[in-house]
């Protein structure tokens, strides 16, 4: 099974699912009657979405909500109003299809699942993993050491954040974008925009001094919490923008020091591709 990206296209064993990326949310959707068409081997997509719609809402699933709409270029050139579902939907959606094409998926998913329960009750396990995957993908062994750290560091700062009352994902994005901006200059967001990045994790695509400074941002912001106890959440933020501004301090002695940024255009997409053409 093939998936090479063309613009908004993407192609399944050589037929074409419109997909969106959507920078807010950085989500890819896709369209549903594009996956249905393939997995149901039906030349009747929208009648097969619309009975499966009807199916799944019978039975109580709760996919149909999680399912939105968006406006896509049809086989004549126009938009219509397309019915679309991000990744985790549409991974719901396979399992609802009885198709050969459907069991990669299925299996893979089954995978996933039995991986977290043994993370969850061992957590070198994870660690054990992250480690083989990102030396499979051609990342350094030096280069892993210090992003598995930095994740073990992130929990740390998660963890107390949660001790401090913060609960939601908006209030823990927040708060990243607060140190982020405070050592970097520059919000999340903003940052992979930078970088050229949708998808990818940006840690993934640090250099070793931007992972580094990332990490003194975020292990300052944690013991700043512990020391000075946060009951709120402008406090929170407060103390977020002071452990982040004092790896922001180390950048600006850095970059005086040396004359170079220390934020990079570096993806390790980028590096690959230039050893590539050194070889």
């Amino acid at each position: 099974m093939g998936d090479r990206k063309l613009g908004k296209i993407a192609l399944f064993e050589g037929q074409k699912i419109r997909r969106h990326w959507d920078e807010e949310k950085e989500l890819w959707y896709f369209s549903v009657v594009d996956v249905v068409e393939i997995l149901a081997q039906t030349d009747r997509p929208r009648k097969y979405w619309n009975d499966l719609k009807t199916k799944l809402k019978t039975e109580g699933s709760e996919l149909s909500e999680k399912i939105g709409q968006l406006k896509m270029k049809a086989s004549d050139g126009k938009y219509y109003l397309t019915d679309v579902a991000d990744t985790e939907a549409m991974l719901r959606l396979i399992q609802s299809i009885p198709s050969p094409n459907a069991e990669p998926f299925k299996l893979w998913l089954a995978r996933v699942g039995y991986e977290r329960i043994e993370e969850t009750e061992d957590p070198e396990i994870a660690i054990q993993r992250a480690l083989t995957t990102y030396l499979k993908k051609g990342y350094s062994k030096a280069w892993v050491d210090l992003r598995l750290k930095s994740i073990e560091i992130r929990k740390d700062l998660a963890n107390e954040w949660e001790e401090r009352g913060v609960k939601t994902s908006n209030e823990f994005a927040i708060l990243t974008d607060d140190i982020s901006f405070a050592w970097a200059g520059l919000k999340t967001k903003d940052y992979k925009k930078y970088k050229e990045l949708k998808k990818e994790n940006l840690r993934d695509n640090m250099t070793n001094l931007e992972l580094v400074l990332n990490m003194l941002a975020e292990t300052a912001t944690t013991e700043i919490s512990i020391a000075q106890k946060p009951e709120t959440f402008p406090e929170n933020r407060r103390v977020a923008r002071k452990g982040g501004g004092i790896a922001g301090n180390a950048r600006k002695e850095i970059e005086s020091t040396t004359g170079k940024k220390v934020i990079s255009k570096y993806t390790f997409k980028k590096s690959q591709e230039q050893k590539k053409l050194k070889s």
